[in-house]
């Protein structure tokens, strides 16, 4: 039995991409507008992302819904369908703060509340899909596949968003909004719809575990191993997201760039890090067999190479515009790359690997991604706007933040030492569509 064909492998492809356009809109296009064209406090933007996050930590109960209905299509179409609202009201709610900031932040609310629910639903029904209606002598590639496509909507997103917001108002950033909004939904219907009904033969011989839930999770939080990978993951997912928030808002006040500019160069630091994955996924498939491509040796290169290019951005903070940040820029998302694909390969060997409760597993680390990048986003904004009561530079603000997040990939390379790695034998790109999305 052969599950589903590649061509519609690629269409549930196109779901993560419609997923990601509307995910990297809202919370890099539309934080820096609220930051810098209206001069909120940055901590606005960030407690909005973090309740986003906060909401996906729900993942493994949405997708126990759709466990029970038996269908992952309508869940997939629901959340895909709250996503693309909540994007719209996102840019909306932007608009309506500059004449009427407690409106505005109310609808905001509303509309990352629609986002956290969209991301979670889909996301979580549509890993399920395909874990379930794809072979598995295909599913490494097809995980493959879907991750390359989600990365292609980020960066086409930030690209052409980038060009069709300059010049820059908020009655266009509404416009932009509602184009790419609508135009995802409809390619994530029309790549959904079907798929299921041609995967029902494959998925019915799946068996169910019976396991109450939080018997379940008590007993993977009792394995040692699980425990020191879920708080790694931690530690080292807060140190990759805290930057997200910030630094189209240091382009703007340290560099000058325009939003359509600040958006470019978030493009270009999604190239880096598709660059990075792509780098990792090549080169511990071919040599699998050879101890130094260990996966762990992989997340340990990343995060030092993470380290060093925010170490860069600190120096980019304190020269200024003559500092080559495009470049540095590129270097961070190649470094995020490899730690990034490293990691999730690694999370899949940990959750899987013949071990019992592997739902369970990857909830308890996709649950403790999605916090981290909640608590970055917000904590990397909360840091700036303390610093700047402190002091009269606004590049010494960001500076100090840049190298927190450095001195946590230190310390996250160095609980990477200690990983078990007797299990990493799959190849690292199986699992790297749990990278959320929603993150960048």
């Amino acid at each position: 039995m052969t599950g589903l064909s590649w061509f519609n492998i690629v269409r549930l492809g196109l779901v993560q991409t419609a997923l990601g356009a509307i995910v990297v809109l809202t919370t890099s296009t539309i934080n820096r507008v609220m930051i810098v064209e209206l001069s909120l406090p940055a901590v606005l933007p960030g407690v909005l992302v973090a309740w986003h996050y906060a909401l996906q930590v729900l993942r493994p109960r949405w997708g126990h819904g759709s466990d029970e209905g038996g269908t992952r299509t309508r869940w997939i179409v629901g959340g895909m369908a709250a996503l693309a609202l909540g994007g719209f009201l996102a840019a909306i709610a932007t608009a309506l703060s500059a004449t009427n900031i407690y409106a505005g932040l109310a609808l905001a609310t509303a509309a990352f509340t629609l986002i956290g629910i969209g991301v979670g639903a889909a996301g979580t029904s549509l890993l399920v899909l395909l874990a379930e209606a794809v072979a598995p002598p295909r599913r490494a590639a097809a995980a493959t596949v879907v991750w390359i496509m989600m990365i292609v909507g980020f960066i086409l997103t930030t690209a052409l968003a980038g060009k069709f917001l300059d010049p820059f108002s908020l009655q266009r950033l509404v416009v932009v909004a509602g184009c790419v909004t609508s135009f995802a939904f409809l390619v994530a219907v029309l790549a959904v719809i079907g798929i299921e009904r041609k995967a029902t033969k494959f998925k019915s011989e799946k068996t169910r575990n019976n396991t109450p839930f939080i018997q379940a999770l008590t007993d993977v939080w009792r394995d040692a191993d699980a425990r020191h990978f879920a708080i790694f993951i931690f530690i080292s997912m807060l140190a990759y997201s805290a930057q997200d928030l910030i630094l189209e808002p240091f382009a703007g006040f340290v560099f000058g760039y325009t939003p359509g500019q600040s958006t470019a160069l978030n493009s270009l630091q999604n190239k880096g890090v598709l660059a990075g994955m792509l780098l990792v996924g090549v080169a511990a498939t071919i040599f699998a067999n050879r101890r130094k491509m260990a996966l762990r040796n992989w997340i340990v290169v990343g995060c030092l190479t993470s380290a060093l290019s925010l170490s860069a951005l600190v120096g980019a903070a304190a020269v200024g515009p003559a500092w080559p940040l495009k470049t540095t820029v590129f270097i961070l998302g190649f470094s995020n790359g490899v730690y990034a694909v490293a990691a999730i390969g690694s999370m899949f060997n940990f959750a899987g690997g013949g071990q019992s409760r592997e739902g369970v597993r990857m909830g308890l680390f996709g649950a403790s991604q999605a916090i981290a990048f909640g608590a970055g986003g917000f904590c990397g904004t909360v840091l700036t706007d303390v610093i700047k009561l402190f002091t009269p530079s606004v590049s010494l603000s960001y500076g100090v933040v840049f190298a927190i997040e450095a001195a946590l990939f230190i310390v996250a390379a160095l609980m990477a030492l200690r990983l078990d790695t007797k299990q990493s034998t799959h190849n690292p790109l199986v699992l790297s569509a749990q990278h959320d999305l929603g993150g960048r």
